[in-house]
């Protein structure tokens, strides 16, 4: 890239400047092996991706509700971009409908710093997909800066590259997943009102196209279904089994899934749509800390990123997880759904399953040790960890158990809860259909953290249902909750939950009665409280709280997210200021880290859950600056003096 030395002087005042190597760093991508533009995924794959290759300008959609056609006029070929920037990178990914032959294989990103454009990168346009993607390094996060997308004389994609927004004292997350493909057109509702409550990120759990064999025309119209709220913020797109074109998705580590169904787990298309999937969705996330290809050469984008002072693990839930056919009994009408009453939850917990895997489990484990930088935390992935559905697909559909959740496998469900209660961060994900908000149990009810799973944002694909049997709350229900059916219960896979909030369907037939729609998740970092709202698809943000769901909103405190009841305190920790220190608590006979925390004024006595002897780090952005060792459960009068460099 050449820069006159004016342009390079106006770089000079945005960037750090580390020359174009450190501004733009190319693609890490070995020469691409030759494919046939008409099959790119092999002849025994045709269908794949089909209205996007070959002489896709003489193609046209079939079906009842087609996706948008790929010709558009040319000065519109940039459909939209999706963007993050953490720790002074920016990546971006343009999609871009496909190209003609004679069409240059490239796009340009420039920003307008100081009300001139500026040209920045150039990045080939990838076939097959479609998509550019633009890595730059030693980005100024403290500023907002316009950006746009071109391609040729004309085309162009306009936004805002949102600078970091670490001083507003609340950060706004909206939580989505599930857009049915069958509904089609424009969102327009949910639009409205997610550019009035003004989100600092965008969540998009998965299945955001159920396009299957068709993932660039699926793709291109979710991006023109919400590219108006895209194009200003910063977005988490994790891709989920819809979208990879599988009804449901165990990943085992990328083998080949060869079932009906893939209940034997892997993917069951190539690794090269797996990864043209991925590419277009999440190429734009931070960079993996472990960066690692699975079988089959399947990447992985589990990650991390901070917002405004909020640190957010995005997790792949299914990825690694075991598929069930072959290695439990089967125990209903197919290998992932139990309807024998008799069946044991135990009896399917077997040594072996895995569920989120060791490398992301070591990925939790520091993530949530690491508080440089970050008042609070949240865990992002596909969906919950937990079964909180009792009916399937319609009112009478009772289902006991469902393996396609991460309520299973059970063992590896407690070391995924217990690394979120460590961190002290709450979970927000999707692909249920049914809005739900849970404290989960691992031990004993309410001992893990809360878990938010957000409303389909069109519901017309799979309904479900929260509805117990004998249709009376569970022990402990939430105190004026209009819901009858709160309280304490067991999954069907034996895990405890406490339900707090739920929104079911009330006629799935009636498009405005379908309980579809999304949630806004509100980061308090002074008060370390967090409110979670439900609001349907059809409401009005405009009228206040009384338009979300019955249940919500509902306010949990960063203090409750472990629940484990206290068997004693040891010496208060008195800081010279309100530093809002990292405690981390550590058992010494054991090694276990029981929680690392950033705690606010100053004064805090940590809790213990066990008579023993204890080593507490302290540390300004980091546990460890300052360490009190075999610490006892102390009386209320014995205090320690934290001196903070």
């Amino acid at each position: 890239m050449k820069l006159s030395r004016r342009i390079w002087l106006k770089l000079s005042s945005l960037f750090a400047w580390g020359g174009p190597a450190a501004l733009v760093s190319g693609q890490d991508r070995a020469a691409p092996a030759k494919i046939d533009p008409a099959m790119p995924f092999g002849a025994d794959h045709k269908r794949l991706d089909s209205l996007a290759v070959g002489n896709w300008w003489e193609k046209k959609a079939n079906g009842k509700t087609p996706p948008p056609p790929m010709l558009v006029p040319r000065d519109e070929v940039v459909a939209f971009a999706v963007y993050t920037q953490d720790r002074g990178v920016l990546k971006m990914t343009a999609q871009l409908f496909p190209l003609k032959p004679d069409e240059a294989r490239e796009a340009r990103l420039e920003i307008k710093p100081d009300g001139e454009w500026i040209e920045i990168a150039k990045e080939e346009v990838l076939f097959p997909g479609w998509s550019a993607h633009f890595r730059v390094e030693n980005w100024d996060g403290s500023k907002t800066v316009p950006y746009r997308v071109r391609h040729g004389k004309q085309a162009m994609f306009e936004g805002t590259i949102r600078k970091d927004p670490i001083d507003k004292e609340t950060i706004v997350v909206a939580n989505m997943s599930c857009n049915s493909s069958r509904t089609v057109g424009a969102r327009p509702e949910i639009l409205e009102n997610l550019l009035l409550q003004d989100p600092d990120l965008l969540f998009f759990a998965g299945d955001q196209t159920y396009r299957h064999t068709e993932h660039t025309a699926g793709w291109i119209e979710f991006g023109l279904q919400f590219r108006d709220v895209i194009r200003d913020r910063p977005a988490i797109c994790t891709p989920d089994d819809h979208d990879v074109g599988q009804p449901n998705l165990w990943g085992e580590n990328g083998r080949l899934s060869t079932l009906p169904g893939n209940a034997d787990g892997g993917f069951m298309y190539p690794a090269e749509y797996v990864n043209m999937v991925q590419r277009q969705q999440s190429w734009h996330l931070p960079d993996s800390p472990d960066p690692a290809t699975i079988e089959r050469g399947i990447t992985v984008y589990f990650t991390s990123m901070k917002v405004g002072g909020v640190d957010f693990a995005i997790l792949e839930d299914r990825k690694f997880k075991s598929g069930p056919a072959g290695k439990i009994p089967q125990m209903g009408p197919r290998p992932d759904h139990i309807n024998d009453p008799s069946y044991d939850p135990n009896s399917i917990d077997l040594p072996g399953l895995v569920l989120l895997g060791e490398r992301q489990l070591n990925f939790l484990k520091q993530w949530g040790e690491d508080w440089s930088d970050v008042q609070m935390k949240c865990v992002l992935s596909q969906t919950a960890f937990c079964g909180a559905v009792h009916m399937h697909g319609s009112e009478t559909g009772r289902l006991l158990a469902d393996l396609d959740c991460n309520g299973w496998p059970q063992t590896g469900r407690k070391k995924a809860l217990e690394e979120i209660r460590r961190a002290k961060a709450i979970h927000l994900c999707g692909d249920q259909h049914l809005a739900v908000v849970v404290k989960h149990g691992i031990d004993d009810f309410g001992d893990g953290p809360y878990g938010f799973t957000s409303p389909a944002l069109v519901n017309t694909i799979y309904g479900r249902w929260w509805h117990p049997l004998d249709e009376k709350p569970g022990p402990n229900p939430v105190a004026d909750s209009p819901l009858p059916w709160t309280g304490d219960f067991k999954d069907g896979l034996g895990n405890k939950i406490s339900m707090m909030a739920y929104a079911n369907p009330p006629n799935i037939r009636d498009e405005k009665q379908r309980a579809d729609g999304y949630g806004i998740v509100r980061f308090n970092k002074k008060t370390q409280e967090v409110t979670i709202e439900c609001w349907p698809r059809f409401s009005d943000a405009k009228k206040g709280d009384s338009e979300q769901f019955a249940g919500w909103p509902l306010k949990v405190a960063v203090a409750n997210y472990d629940g484990r009841k206290a068997v004693g305190f040891l010496p208060e920790l008195k800081f010279d200021e309100a530093t809002n220190p990292v405690v981390q608590v550590v058992h010494d006979e054991t090694g276990e880290i029981l929680y690392t925390q950033r705690v606010t004024g100053t004064s805090f006595r940590p809790p213990v859950f066990a008579e023993g002897s204890y080593t507490v780090h302290v540390g300004k952005k980091k546990a460890g600056e300052v360490s009190f060792t075999h610490l006892a459960i102390a009386s209320a009068e014995e205090s320690l003096d934290v001196v903070l460099a």
